[in-house]
Formats: C-alpha cells, structure tokens, sequence
C-alpha cells in the first residue's frame, strides 16, 4: 500500500492543503469569494436600479406618445374644422360675388332696356313730328299756318319725350 500511487497523490495533496492553509490560502480563497459575492450583488443591484429607470423611461415614453397622438389628433381635427371653414366662406364669398354679379347684369340690362325705350320713343317722336309735319304743311298754308304747326310740334314733341 505504501508503494502505490494513490496512496502518494492523496499524501502530497494532504500535504499541500496543510502547506495552503498555513500560508493563509483559505482566507484569500474565502475573500475573493466574499468579494467576488459583493460586486454580483453590487451588479445585481445596479441592474435591478438600471431597469426601474428603463422602466420609468418607458412609461414616461409612452405616456409623452399617447399625449403626442392626442395632440396631433387635435391638431388634425382643427386643421379639418379650418379647411372646412375656410370652404365655406369661399363658397359664400363666391355666392356673394354671384348675386353681386348677376344684381350688375340686371341693372345694366334694365338701364338698357330704359335707354332703348327713350331711343325708341325717341325716334318715334321724331317719326310723328315729321309726319305730322308734312300732313300739316299739306293742309294748312300761310304764316299763321306756320307758327300754328311749330307750336304744336313743340308740344308734340314734349309729350312724346315725356
């Protein structure tokens, strides 16, 4: 038993342990593991912090979105209100500027009508002097006969203009 080579592994590894634990390896094994432990939970710790930030963000984003699709919506509806409005009083301008138009159409029209009237009248009057005129100058001979005709063709002729 003494010569096999089990039994010399298991002495030297008894050996060195003894050798480790006089040189004080156990106690740097355990700080490291203690250390180590500390910056996991550290980690852990700062991690767990970094994602409540993550978290607040993202609600903070969410809640800025929804406010932003408020807002464009709003945005949207008064944009449509305004081009509605502004529709309409284009219309009603456009009416407007009809009934203005057609309102003109009709004056000029109805001062034409007066003035073809006046014209007609006119040259009906005049028609009428002449004729009368020389049916009297047919008729009647003489100076008297003369003032008698340019009296009563002035008369003729305001009446008729009248």
């Amino acid at each position: 038993m003494l010569l096999t080579a089990e039994f010399w592994v298991a002495t030297a590894f008894v050996i060195f342990l003894a050798l480790a634990g006089k040189a004080g390896a156990f106690s740097m094994m355990t700080k490291g593991l203690d250390g180590r432990a500390k910056r996991v939970r550290h980690e852990l710790d700062e991690a767990k912090r970094l994602r409540e930030e993550a978290a607040a963000v993202l609600a903070d984003y969410k809640r800025r979105r929804a406010e932003a699709e408020k807002e464009a919506e709003a945005i949207v509806a008064g944009a449509r209100e305004e081009a509605q409005r502004i529709a309409d009083e284009g219309h009603q301008r456009l009416n407007d500027f009809v009934a203005r138009r057609t309102k003109a159409a009709e004056t000029k029209i109805a001062q034409a009508e007066t003035q073809a009237e006046a014209k007609v009248r006119a040259a009906a009057a005049d028609a009428a002097v002449k004729v009368s005129e020389t049916i009297l100058r047919e008729r009647m001979q003489g100076e008297a006969a003369q003032g008698l005709l340019r009296a009563s063709l002035g008369e003729v002729r305001t009446r008729l203009r009248a």
